[in-house]
Formats: structure tokens, C-alpha cells, sequence
């Protein structure tokens, strides 16, 4: 369960919510120029001595009040350690947006998931289904997913979000701003979406780049991903030189990461307003 992100209008980073709220091995940092329209969480503390449960961490989030029953059609590995789970949705009023997120509810699990949606509302629009990426650990709902969810297993869904400060496109039609994107994982094997992070950046070029940084690599890296491929972790040099006043800054990772990053860009001159995470410990 559990991960940070924060999203702009469009495709990559609802590709990057799940392999970051969702994964907590994974993390990313995603750098935005004022441009992109995007959706804001307010910027706050990740630090707790008490892990909260989902409810308790979002009581105070909006919810739609349409809850509906969701049935498992696919189930594919990810990696070792993270599962994608595919659910036709049977309610045709249910509809999200990127930067919400679902109350994942298990008949016969007393304890409720919080899942960001991997896919696009454009997918549901058209299938009728949605995707999740889920990190294995001993949260019941996630344990459930990886070890007792099966094709046609029954849950129900009702979207969530915690959505602060939209800043619609102005003029005519949608002016998109560039990103830079920093994704951090242990090995090549556990960087989630490689192959849609590349093609967006190969149907985008200028508008969206990308380095992978892997800290613990044993297996030689392949020729795709060479040249995109740090070994190391993210450091205050590689952030330094986006600092601007038009950049804003986008956190999703583990607490620590969380707290480990902000300190980089605050020491780098970035004002707190220009720093995004999501308080979801």
C-alpha cells in the first residue's frame, strides 16, 4: 500500500503514482515547469511514530459517493515484488481523475486498501476497466492481492482525492511545459513502466527526459536503458542545476526519501511553496 505522488493533466505521472504511493522500494522526483497544468497536494511532514490506517490518513479527502462492485479480469508481475492488477468496473457511473486514487474493499477483509490507479480514465472510458500496481507487503490488502486474488475475485472501489489548488489551462487549448523526471530504484529489474517512461520520451522529445538511478545493480544494464542509467542514488548536484523560480517539484517516494529529497532542494535555494508531496504516513 502506500505511496507519494503528485500529478500532472496527462499521461506519465499516472504511470508513476503507482510504482511510487503503491511501491514503497521505488521512488521518484518529478521536476515541472510552471507550464504543465497539474494537480497540487499541499506540502507537509511525512514524519509519524504511529502508522496510520488509509481512513484514518485520509478522512478528510474528498470521496465520490458512488461505490462500486469491481471484478479481477488480469493479473501480471510487474517485477519480483510488484503485482498489476486489471478490474472491470460493472458501475458506469464510476470515473476518477489523475491524482485520485481508490478505497480498495476486500469481502472478508476487515482493512481498507488505498490504491492509485496505474492506467488511464481514458481506459476505463473505453473498457470499462482500470489498473493498479501494488507493492507486496504484510498490509492485509496488499498481501491479499499478492497471495489469495485470482482471476474473477469480487472487491468494490469508491475514488478518493486529495486535490489542492488545480490550475486549468489557460487560453486556447492546453500548453504543455517540460519535465524532467528522476526515478530511483534498487535495480533495473524494479523500475516500473521503463518502457512507457521511454516511449513518452521518444514521442516527446524536449518535453519529457528522464534518469533512472539504480543503487543496488548486480546484472549488467541493457543497451535500451544505458544511456538513461545512473548507478547511484539522486544527489544534490544532479538536482541543482533545474533550480529556478519556474520550476515546481514534484516528491513521491518512502518517507525517508521524502524527507531526504525536500532537504537537497531547500539547501539548493528551492522555496517550500515549490516543493509537492503527498501526506500519506
Amino acid at each position: 500500500m502506500a505511496h507519494v505522488t503528485t500529478y500532472m493533466g496527462f499521461t506519465i505521472p499516472l504511470l508513476l503514482r503507482s510504482a511510487c504511493r503503491l511501491c514503497p522500494a521505488h521512488s521518484a522526483l518529478v521536476v515541472l515547469r510552471h507550464s504543465a497544468s497539474c494537480y497540487c497536494t499541499v506540502n507537509g511532514t511525512a514524519q509519524s511514530k504511529r502508522k496510520m490506517d488509509h481512513l484514518e490518513r485520509t478522512a478528510n479527502n474528498f470521496r465520490q459517493e458512488v461505490i462500486s462492485q469491481a471484478k479481477v479480469c488480469g493479473i501480471t508481475s510487474e517485477s519480483e515484488t510488484v503485482k498489476r492488477l486489471r478490474l472491470a468496473v460493472t458501475n458506469k457511473d464510476f470515473t476518477f481523475k489523475a491524482g485520485q486514487w481508490v478505497d480498495f474493499f476486500i469481502p472478508g477483509v476487515s482493512v481498507i486498501g488505498g490504491f492509485s490507479m496505474c492506467s488511464s480514465p481514458g481506459l476505463l472510458e473505453r473498457e470499462g476497466v482500470l489498473e493498479l500496481a501494488v507493492k507486496y507487503a504484510d498490509h492485509p490488502p496488499a498481501r491479499w492481492i499478492h497471495t489469495e486474488c485470482t482471476l474473477d475475485s469480487e472487491v468494490a472501489l469508491r475514488v478518493g482525492a486529495d486535490l489542492h489548488g488545480y490550475q486549468e489551462s489557460k487560453g486556447n487549448g492546453y500548453k504543455m511545459g517540460t519535465v524532467k523526471l528522476y526515478y530511483s530504484a534498487k535495480n533495473t529489474n524494479e523500475l516500473l513502466f521503463k518502457k512507457n517512461i521511454l516511449g513518452l520520451m521518444s514521442a516527446l522529445p524536449g518535453k519529457i527526459s528522464c534518469r533512472f538511478h539504480v543503487t543496488q545493480q548486480n546484472s549488467p544494464i541493457c543497451e535500451e536503458l544505458q544511456p538513461h542509467v545512473t548507478e547511484g542514488r539522486i544527489s544534490e548536484k544532479d538536482l541543482e542545476k533545474h533550480v529556478s523560480k519556474d520550476t515546481l517539484w514534484y516528491i513521491c517516494g518512502p518517507p525517508p526519501m521524502i524527507e531526504s529529497i525536500s532537504q537537497l532542494l531547500y539547501n539548493s535555494g528551492v522555496h517550500r511553496n515549490c516543493v509537492f508531496f503527498e501526506k500519506w504516513w
